[in-house]
């Protein structure tokens, strides 16, 4: 006689259970919350300029005020928004380890530029040398592709690949960077300090998530928030690059319209130069039908008639 198995209960855990949230959906004061973005650093780190940001003290840390960052964070998405929509380019860039893996895929996401392990300097302000890298980056992946490399040793040939594994670290976010872009998205300034000095020094506008040890007024769209939080980092990442892809979106929809405007617009200027040629034949078609005037055939010697009707002789009579 066989038994039926016994069943193990599951004891619930003595901890609560953490809910991600959604970082895709539509944002409010809980969806932050959840995802830590409130929490900054000790009080004794804070930066003064970031006082109008945070919201009170608790345990020797400074709580950040979520609804200031509601606030910035909407300026920046319709900001990021408009640049997307009138074919600008964004560079996110987040080389911190909370940061890394969020920047990567949200930008691939929508199709943006980024840079998560280093950023070297002069990547905007001599963008020419880091141009002629990035060529030389596709110049040798698209020779390995085509089995276009010269026949060579075994160990030229490893250090061709370091070679491309190396830039592809570097420069595999920008590889299609051809100028320099309309707006950088960063992750803590306090780390990408360079990127933030070469942007102002352009004049590129800076979206950044600054928290209370950084100084807000060094990027022009702040978004107080906590920085070194994954699940934070992800939200407002995710939901900027969402902005991006929205206003590429639009852009592609009013171009398509305008386009459709210009073809009906085209289509009624046919039209109407057809109906103008029609009128011009029928008009020529109705000149063509009307009967021609009559003109009297005179011989030699006739006598046509007078003024007055009477006839008038031949000068030879």
């Amino acid at each position: 006689m066989t038994t039926a198995p016994e069943t193990t209960e599951t004891a619930a855990p003595d901890h609560p259970v953490t809910v991600l949230p959604d970082v895709y959906g539509p944002v409010t004061l809980r969806t932050l919350f959840t995802a830590s973005v409130h929490f900054g650093h000790p009080a004794k780190r804070w930066h003064p300029r970031m006082a109008p940001y945070i919201f009170t003290k608790r345990n020797g840390a400074h709580i950040i005020d979520l609804s200031k960052t509601l606030e910035q964070l909407e300026k920046a998405r319709e900001f990021l928004g408009g640049i997307a929509g009138t074919g600008g380019e964004v560079l996110m860039v987040g080389t911190k380890k909370q940061a890394q893996a969020a920047v990567a895929e949200e930008a691939t996401r929508v199709g943006a530029m980024y840079i998560n392990q280093r950023w070297l300097g002069g990547m905007l302000t001599n963008f020419q040398t880091i141009q002629a890298r990035i060529e030389r980056l596709v110049h040798l992946q698209e020779a390995i592709a085509k089995n276009e490399l010269p026949t060579q040793t075994k160990r030229e040939t490893l250090r061709v690949e370091n070679e491309v594994a190396r830039l592809n670290k570097f420069f595999g976010g920008i590889r299609e960077m051809t100028k320099v872009p309309d707006a950088i998205y960063v992750v803590d300034i306090m780390k990408e300090r360079i990127a933030v000095s070469e942007a102002n020094r352009l004049g590129i506008p800076v979206v950044a998530i600054v928290d209370t040890n950084c100084d807000p007024e060094q990027v022009q769209y702040p978004i107080p928030g906590n920085d070194d939080a994954v699940r934070s980092v992800r939200l407002l990442t995710a939901q900027l690059a969402s902005a991006i892809a929205e206003g590429r979106e639009l852009a592609r929809k009013t171009a398509e319209e305008q386009l459709a405007q210009e073809a009906e617009l085209e289509a009624q200027e046919e039209a109407a130069r057809a109906h103008a040629q029609a009128q011009a034949a029928a008009r020529a078609a109705a000149a063509t039908a009307l009967p021609q005037p009559e003109v009297a055939q005179t011989t030699p010697g006739s006598t046509a008639p007078g003024p007055s009707g009477q006839a008038q002789a031949s000068p030879d009579s």
